[in-house]
């Protein structure tokens, strides 16, 4: 059992002075008590916050970001984006994945997410065969999570179709191609990595309705209730306007309605994107209890366009936010511009704030925990017995925080626009990771990162 005493924290309840948080050797919260004797307690000093969980991430492709800035000879889009992306993907060894998601996942701890959403689709080898264990990128990606300190949900994609309707897939998307028995049985494979384990979590990720038929949706549903019947299942849904008319040309449904009436969604699923829904769409997803997994930087570099937040909001409906592509690894940047889309095309202030009066910054920041948290389907996203600690300490000396107190803390932080980070230290699962605003290994991962990357380039 060790215990810290944290000189000013978030809990759910607001803010508190001189909390004493005990924790277990798994790294999990046991008892919270705020304006309590130091009593031999390791003080953190400053501000410190909960993690935030991270709820969408390719890891890889953190690694081709500025890569697909130029434009093509023809009109640039998502899916000539996609284009560089399977080109990318196809040339990677399992070592490069393993390399690019240590830094990644090293990074990711510095801008203050202490747990992610590892939505892995690369399985392959290049030419589409298995490799000899065909779990092995996936042991790759966990290795990088347990060496960099994050919690990690891994959802490994079922990807089998290239378009609605049951269209033969491309040749270059030959490396993430599964059917449903080969898929269950590398959930099968996986599944002993996360007995008891208080910072991992198995779900599933059909990678979209134009990649999984409906009958390889609900196989992939069955197979993951034998395992864990409340396992996380993530989807992307409703990315691009394309999407949704070639969904309505198949089934005559739009996507988020379509999957809606198949009666599976619940607490338990993330929407990732749903960024063109109708009002109805809005309201049912809303009142079907999933996450509405958004990702603004990513979103907004692939002209994606804009999610009805306020409205979702309104309606009650839960939110997380995502790193997706990585072009961006800032958890401030994505609540700050989740707010900014809103107000741009609203013309108005405030947008997100949970009433008159009210913190844009802490509704953010709340929203993003809970819904982050559920989505992952991990006791995390809060300072409260049961949940990792995770803990991220801001200098309350950096000059974008001065004089802020209570809430405004949050909003200064977001919305500064720092050029320097204020988080300073970062605890993941009571282990301290990040110190003075730099990784523990931050070097070691770098290192292999720039090797990758400077092979990557030569080919």
């Amino acid at each position: 059992m060790h215990r810290f005493l944290l000189h000013r924290a978030l809990l759910p309840d607001g803010w508190h002075d001189d909390v004493l948080v005990a924790v277990d050797a798994q790294g999990r919260i046991t008892a919270v008590t705020p304006a309590a004797p130091e009593a031999g307690a390791e003080r953190i000093a400053g501000i410190v916050l909960p993690g935030l969980p991270n709820l969408h991430s390719h890891a890889f492709q953190r690694a081709m970001a500025g890569l697909a800035e130029a434009a093509g000879p023809g009109a640039d889009s998502f899916w000539t984006w996609r284009e560089t992306m399977y080109r990318f993907a196809g040339r990677l060894t399992p070592a490069d994945i393993e390399a690019i998601a240590a830094q990644l996942y090293a990074e990711m701890l510095q801008a203050g997410y202490t747990a992610v959403a590892e939505f892995h689709y690369v399985h392959h080898q290049p030419d589409g065969r298995p490799y000899d264990d065909p779990a092995e990128l996936s042991w790759r990606v966990l290795a990088a999570a347990e060496a960099a300190g994050i919690g990690l949900t891994h959802l490994p994609v079922l990807y089998r179709h290239g378009g609605f309707g049951g269209r033969e897939p491309q040749p270059r998307q030959r490396r993430f191609l599964h059917d449903s028995d080969a898929y269950a049985r590398l959930l099968d494979k996986l599944v002993p990595a996360f007995a008891g384990r208080a910072d991992r979590r198995l779900g599933i990720a059909p990678h979209s309705l134009r990649a999984v038929s409906p009958d390889l949706l609900r196989a992939a549903l069955a197979a993951i209730d034998g395992i864990d019947a409340a396992a996380p299942v993530h989807i992307h849904i409703a990315e691009q306007i394309a999407e949704v008319e070639e969904c309505l040309g198949a089934t005559g449904r739009r996507p988020v309605d379509w999957l809606l009436d198949q009666g599976v969604v619940n607490d338990r699923w993330c929407l990732v994107h749903a960024t063109h829904l109708t009002a109805g769409e809005t309201a049912r997803l809303a009142a079907s209890g999933a996450v509405a997994g958004l990702c603004p930087t990513t979103e907004a570099n692939l002209g994606d366009g804009l999610f009805p937040a306020v409205e979702f909001l309104a309606a009650g409906g839960r939110i997380g936010i995502g790193s997706d592509s990585h072009v961006s690894v800032d958890a401030a940047e994505e609540l700050r511009l989740l707010e900014y889309g809103q107000r741009l095309t609203r013309r108005g202030r405030s947008l997100l704030a949970d009433g008159p009066g009210r913190s844009t910054g802490r509704r953010l920041f709340d929203a993003a925990c809970r819904g982050g948290a559920q989505a992952l389907g991990l006791q995390c996203g809060a300072i409260a017995a049961g949940c990792r600690a995770d803990f991220v300490r801001l200098d309350d000396e950096a000059a974008t925080l001065a004089g802020a107190g209570g809430d405004a803390v949050l909003d200064a932080w977001i919305f500064a626009g720092q050029p320097v980070s204020p988080i300073r230290d970062v605890w993941a699962g009571g282990r301290h990771v990040v110190e003075n605003g730099r990784h523990v290994r931050a070097g070691e991962f770098a290192a292999r990162y720039r090797q990758t990357l400077r092979r990557l380039a030569e080919q």
